[in-house]
């Protein structure tokens, strides 16, 4: 794993994705290195290259400091090509850093993240007058979480994760996704059931983006259900399926794009 430190000239990018106005990014790269991420495809970064480098963006919460004088107040993801909460924040400490600047600011905060790292920063979160943490979950089995996200934090790190944010109030949900070929029909109400019980307050679902060089990880890993994955039927069953439970539940699921 290559780490350079670099400077940025700036730090709050305009956010295209529904509900978020900024996004923001301290790192460049990620060490989760899970096996179907799109972001190699949007910065053009060859896929087995994809896990091996992080660039650190020493000076960002000075540029992030000096840009909320003058920005608009908005909702800030962090993040959107990278994990907030990859490994190498325990030492950077660049996400917390960058909270610190938000919250002197009070604007609102969309954190989503695979880590249970997130729980160090409480103290910070739990002051913001508007913020939800989302927490990204394919699959409930860890074996199978392990072939395609062999660096991130355990399925029960994450629930745990959320539960301790849900307990004092803040908002958390569920990334669905993308969801896991191995997930069937019959699996659904026990997975919303666990989300529900460990603090999801909303469940966004969402399939696999097959970009060049991601078919070829799915079929070596899950062979017997490649045919799944390639379905638009198979996805879209289980999206109507979760919004219906989800409705008899009184809880929020919405298709994520």
């Amino acid at each position: 794993m290559k780490i350079t430190e670099v400077k940025c000239k700036t730090a709050l990018s305009k956010s295209n994705l529904p509900g978020l106005d900024y996004s923001l990014n301290p790192y460049r790269g990620c060490q989760h290195s899970c096996a179907y991420c799109y972001v190699p495809n949007v910065l053009r970064i060859k896929r087995d290259e994809w896990g091996d480098f992080v660039d650190v963006k020493t000076n960002i919460p000075v540029v992030l400091s000096k840009e909320l004088r003058n920005k608009k107040p908005g909702v800030v993801a962090l993040s959107t090509v990278t994990d907030p909460y990859q490994p190498v924040e325990q030492k950077y400490k660049l996400t917390r850093y960058c909270l610190e600047q938000l919250l002197r600011a009070d604007f609102p905060v969309h954190i989503q993240t695979k880590s249970y790292l997130v729980i160090r920063d409480i103290d910070l979160i739990s002051k913001f007058s508007d913020v939800e943490v989302m927490f990204s979950i394919g699959t409930i089995n860890d074996t199978e979480r392990k072939k395609l996200e062999p660096f991130t934090s355990s399925i029960n790190d994450r629930l745990n994760s959320m539960k301790k944010l849900s307990e004092i109030g803040i908002k958390t949900t569920v990334f669905f996704g993308p969801v896991y070929p191995t997930v069937n029909q019959n699996d659904l109400p026990r997975i919303i059931n666990i989300f529900i019980e460990n603090g999801a307050k909303e469940i966004m679902v969402d399939r696999f983006n097959i970009k060049p060089g991601i078919l070829n990880i799915l079929e070596k890993n899950f062979p017997n259900h490649i045919s799944l994955i390639k379905d638009p039927i198979f996805f879209r069953q289980i999206l109507s399926d979760t919004k219906k439970i989800c409705k008899e539940k009184n809880i929020t699921a919405v298709s994520a794009f």
